[in-house]
């Protein structure tokens, strides 16, 4: 985080806005850097129907080629709607 580039830093921004726009519509709980002491990475909890929505919000991601990306499903306990 503290060694971007001008243009890395540009796509951050856009990455962001992209995952708040994901958020705005319900599909994503929650993301952001994780400050881990050997190395930050980002993390995103997200509320999807199918797997296929995963990888598109992925592709479809500004920083998709700046960031690497890993995910797994989860069985997760969330309050009812």
């Amino acid at each position: 985080m503290q060694d971007m580039t001008s243009e890395e830093r540009d796509i951050m921004q856009k990455h962001i806005a992209y995952w708040n726009n994901l958020m705005s519509e319900g599909k994503v709980l929650a993301f952001g850097p994780v400050l881990d002491p050997q190395g930050v990475y980002g993390l995103g909890i997200v509320e999807v129907e199918n797997e296929e929505e995963v990888k598109t919000m992925i592709l479809n991601d500004p920083a998709n080629g700046l960031n690497q990306y890993e995910y797994y499903l989860m069985k997760a306990v969330t309050p009812k709607k």
